[in-house]
């Protein structure tokens, strides 16, 4: 993973303007990947983070593999607080799993979300706050530089329930009903061009699937329109472990709408995993000052 790491360290160091208060003039979407990043969408914003994949594994041991595609999506609506977010987080999966030890093989379909959950999101540190208007207005070059101080990341606490269905072919086979989630979101926008984000996650908790799930993303744009990401998921539990690794590229169209494309993959056969993916997040702004 040291590699990882190290690619990690060099891709943040280009530059990207983004704004720190909780409502923005342009969309603030999750996407592209897997993270959350630790601001809300802002109060009164209504926000559909959508995407559609094509997923492609197979299993050097247990010899199988699979072909289908799945849709993900979020829904976040910024209430009451500019600082909480209550989020519909979902994904859904359509595939044929071939079963390569017999001859002919044996393939049936599967089809389940593999994922819903309903939770909260609330920023409990800003190290921003209080700064915004703090701009040195005789240096262009002193905006612009490396600051340690944007190290100190925001921090948010996340809250949520995941809903399991009995005989999900996605999760582990005594998992159904209601579990617990808990999560750590931290944001650090290293300079005004690029921003790191980590997630420390912790799923169905108390159950026989208790994942713990780690994110570390780099987020950084090459003109106002584009931006690029790269990111590391590490998944450890019982049912599964992996780390796996995805980039790709995100594109504004408007204040409210930004498509992107992005791939995922991972580094050993057991199983081995590639995914391509295209995402429209969409905006519904009833932001008022007032």
């Amino acid at each position: 993973m040291n590699r990882f790491f190290l690619i990690l360290i060099v891709f943040f160091i280009s530059k990207i303007d983004f704004v720190y208060s909780q409502y923005t003039e342009i969309i603030n979407s999750n996407r592209p990947g897997n993270s959350s990043g630790a601001y809300s969408v802002g109060k009164n914003i209504l926000q559909f983070e959508n995407g559609f994949y094509i997923a492609n594994e197979k299993h050097k041991l247990l010899n199988y593999k699979i072909n289908g595609f799945g849709t993900d999506f979020k829904i976040r609506y910024g209430l009451l607080y500019e600082k909480l977010e209550l989020l519909i987080d979902g994904i859904y999966q359509s595939d044929k799993f071939t079963d390569l030890r017999y001859t002919p093989s044996n393939t049936f379909s599967r089809k389940n979300l593999k994922k819903f959950q309903i939770g909260a999101k609330y920023l409990i540190y800003d190290p921003k706050k209080g700064t915004e208007d703090k701009t040195n207005l005789y240096s262009y070059w002193a905006n612009k530089k490396f600051n340690f101080k944007n190290i100190i990341p925001a921090i948010s606490a996340y809250i949520g329930l995941n809903i399991d269905s009995k005989n999900n072919p996605y999760t582990s086979s005594q998992i159904k009903g209601v579990s617990p989630s808990l999560a750590i979101f931290t944001q650090s926008n290293i300079t005004n061009r690029s921003v790191i984000i980590t997630n420390l996650i912790f799923e169905r908790i108390g159950t026989y699937q208790n994942d713990f799930e780690y994110l570390i993303s780099i987020t950084n744009a090459f003109n106002k329109n584009f931006i690029g990401f790269i990111e590391i998921h590490g998944v450890k539990s019982d049912f599964y472990a992996d780390n796996k690794l995805g980039f790709g590229l995100a594109h504004l169209f408007s204040d409210n709408l930004q498509v992107d494309v992005g791939t995922m993959l991972n580094f050993k056969e057991t199983p081995k995993i590639g995914y391509i993916n295209l995402g429209l997040s969409y905006r519904v702004n009833l932001y008022s000052e007032k």
